[in-house]
């Protein structure tokens, strides 16, 4: 927010002359906010951040609609004309042969519209804005000539040698007889840390003695300022062009053709950008990457909207600091910065142990946060998290927050260091890995943890396996504390007068309420149940839904399953040999044994009827279901898929059989069309399912 002063300044102004003390008074305003601006931008480029891009964003439009209603504040160097920040390194500073831009932005579906009304196009494309660092890199010839970062769009700084070790990067450019190699071409692209690289990352730097960063973007460009080439090897630098500079030799039509040419010589391009003619495609396209922002290889924090013809971009031109035919649209920020005040663990279903971090709330993507995940004690230490540090959370969606890492430059000596108890919180057993090897810590009273116990429950009434909606979390911890229930062998013995011990089922005149009703309904019509639904429900370490379908479907019933060999286990498709020995070793335990015995006692269906089982017509296929379908969810269609004998697959490959495609598909469907793989719409899915490859 602006300064109080500075609103009513600027209230008064709209409909009369500014007086000279009020001019004064914005022109104070306006050098608090510019140097804000500088300061944390310099951060931003040349060294660590200390607030959130989402709150330098704030900043900056702030600064941008002060100098719109008083246009006599903004000056040639104000902030909002310029482009990155001055170098500030020992690297020597070179010119690009052409300037770099940056990106104006919006922040809404109704801004985005705006932009798009005024600049109208009959090709746009889409591209997910990468969270990581500009570089300029020139060929001569085709040869890897100098690579520099974007500085302050002029001039930049020569990191041409740790540029030749980024994986992506060629030293030469592969000759291609349709797109003839120019004799000059100056590329712009972003440089990052694959998501999946950026734990070892920073474990190879703390090995190293380093401080850990803070997210793969500062890593990204911390390593590719480093003086020591070797050092910015370990770092996997990874790299993706999104645009040209200057050229001599090839002058491409449209940006999509000029990505075709870079990626016909070797260069990597995003296999993410996708061709769109209409507002309301692109519309759709922002509203499908805001859900699907962790689909990516790397991070992102945005959506880029570029007019593809390239003389369109050329007469539509640019301000000081920006194209006009193209835009970013920034999704609302996932990751913020909170106090670490503790950490402590939890106990699951397994007997894992797993240490969360408690923080000081902190509003994030949509809702106020308080935990967060920290996975195991070896993730603690790699992350260099210290109770009482300044941290980075990101939360994705719906997904349990997690901490990033440290802002290491906010600390002031009274961190401390976080100690994994030894013995359990529920049950006070000692705490040890399961196997030498193992990262997570498990309490081996597997039996009667309480904190176990309810979370079997929780598990075992969720929608992947028995599906009881009367049974929550805080009833299972109720059910577990009241006495109502030992362990879940009783569950389908319980009764009316069990659920009056509990104060979850109960009135508070003691009688048996509306939940507790529902419950012993809902654990009768449970007991019909599919066999694959009862194997999720016993919580056997590795069998979740997709190894209990490809046993339910082999062996029919549990009886034969439990009985089946390890080899024959470890034959079934989507199971091995881990998965098959874990299985067998669960049944060695009596007390598991007791659970079996007491559900099947208590009318609990232990095997699938064949006759209900559907004809194998997808045997052999791999299929790959994408965008949103109107009559299946997501599990509906896989389920529909593997119980036909079929496998349901995640990402699109040559060995894909079919893609089905629903509403906002996405990259995986264009990734389809590109292999010429069959897509199939939603009415022929149900077609295929019916009779299979030859129905359709």
């Amino acid at each position: 927010m602006l300064p109080e002063d500075a609103v009513i300044a600027q209230e008064g102004a709209k409909n009369a002359k500014v007086s000279e003390q009020g001019l004064t008074q914005l022109r104070r305003t306006w050098d608090d906010l510019a140097e804000q601006v500088r300061y944390h931008r310099d951060l931003y480029y040349n060294k660590t951040p200390e607030i959130s891009d989402a709150e330098f964003d704030e900043l900056f439009q702030q600064l941008q609609e002060l100098e719109a209603q008083h246009p006599e504040l903004a000056v040639p160097d104000s902030p909002t004309m310029e482009v990155g920040a001055p170098t500030q390194s020992s690297f020597n500073n070179v010119e690009h042969l052409e300037r770099m831009l940056s990106l104006d932005n919006v922040f809404s579906p109704e801004e985005l519209g705006e932009w798009l009304a005024r600049t109208p196009a009959h090709t746009y494309l889409t591209e997910l804005k990468i969270d990581g660092l500009s570089l300029d890199v020139i060929y001569r010839e085709g040869r890897l000539d100098r690579a520099a970062t974007r500085g302050d769009g002029r001039i930049g700084e020569d990191v041409t040698e740790n540029a030749r070790v980024i994986t992506d990067l060629p030293h030469m450019l592969t000759a291609h007889p349709d797109f003839p190699i120019p004799a000059v071409l100056e590329i712009r692209g972003e440089v990052f840390i694959a998501v999946e690289d950026f734990a070892a990352v920073n474990e190879q730097r703390q090995l190293e003695g380093g401080k850990p960063f803070a997210n793969p973007r500062n890593a990204a460009a911390g390593s590719l300022r480093q003086k020591d080439v070797e050092a910015v090897r370990k770092r996997k630098l990874r790299m993706i062009c999104h645009g040209i500079g200057y050229t001599e030799g090839f002058t491409p039509e449209s940006q999509y053709h000029a990505y075709e040419a870079l990626a016909a010589w070797g260069l990597p391009v995003s296999q993410y950008t996708e061709r769109v003619h209409t507002a309301e495609e692109v519309q759709a396209k922002v509203a499908y990457w805001a859900n699907h922002r962790h689909d990516a290889l790397h991070e992102m924090d945005g959506l880029v909207v570029k007019v593809d013809d390239i003389a369109a971009q050329r007469n539509m031109g640019a301000t000081a600091r920006a194209p006009r035919w193209a835009i970013a649209y920034k999704y609302p920020p996932e990751e913020v910065t909170t106090t670490l005040l503790d950490i402590q663990v939890g106990v699951g279903r397994t007997g894992r142990v797993t240490p969360f971090a408690v923080m000081t709330p902190v509003f994030v993507a949509g809702s106020t946060v308080a935990m967060a995940t920290l996975h195991n004690q070896t993730e603690v230490k790699r992350k260099g998290v210290l109770i009482g540090d300044t941290v980075v959370i990101r939360k994705a969606g719906e997904v349990i927050p997690e901490v990033l890492g440290p802002v290491v430059e906010k600390r002031d000596g009274t961190e401390r260091e976080f100690v994994f108890p030894t013995n359990c919180p529920s049950c006070g057993a000692v705490l040890a890995p399961q196997k030498e090897d193992d990262a997570d810590w498990r309490c081996p009273n597997t039996k009667s943890c309480p904190a176990q116990l309810s979370a079997r429950l929780t598990y075992l009434a969720g929608r992947g396996a028995f599906d009881i909606e009367a049974l929550g979390e805080k009833a299972a911890e109720d059910l577990i504390t009241s006495g109502a229930l030992e362990n879940e062998a009783g569950l389908f013995d319980l009764t009316e007068d069990d659920l009056l011990k509990t104060s979850v089922y109960t009135t508070k005149k003691g009688t048996l309420n509306a939940t507790g009703r529902k419950l012993l309904k809902n654990l009768e019509t449970s007991k019909d149940t599919d066999l694959w639904r009862v194997l999720v429900a016993l919580s056997i370490r590795h069998v979740g839904p997709t190894a209990a379908r490809a046993l339910a479907q082999k062996f029919r019933s549990l009886e034969a399953a439990r009985h089946a060999s390890i080899e024959d286990l470890a034959q079934t498709e989507g199971v091995g040999e881990i998965i098959a020995e874990s299985f067998k070793s669960w049944f060695d335990v009596d007390w598991h044994r007791e659970i079996i015995d007491a559900w099947a006692r208590a009318g609990v269906r232990m095997e699938d009827d064949v006759k209900d089982a559907p004809e194998q017509v997808l045997e052999g296929l791999t299929i790959v279901v994408t965008g949103t379908l109107e009559n299946f969810s997501r599990d509906s269609a896989k389920e529909a898929i593997v119980i036909r004998g079929g496998k349901a697959a995640g990402s699109v490959s040559k060995k894909t059989s079919f893609v089905v495609v629903g509403a906002n598909a996405g990259s995986k469907e264009t990734k389809a069309r590109e292999l010429g793989l069959p897509i199939l719409n939603e009415e022929e899915f149900v077609t295929l399912l019916e009779g299979g490859p030859e129905a359709v």
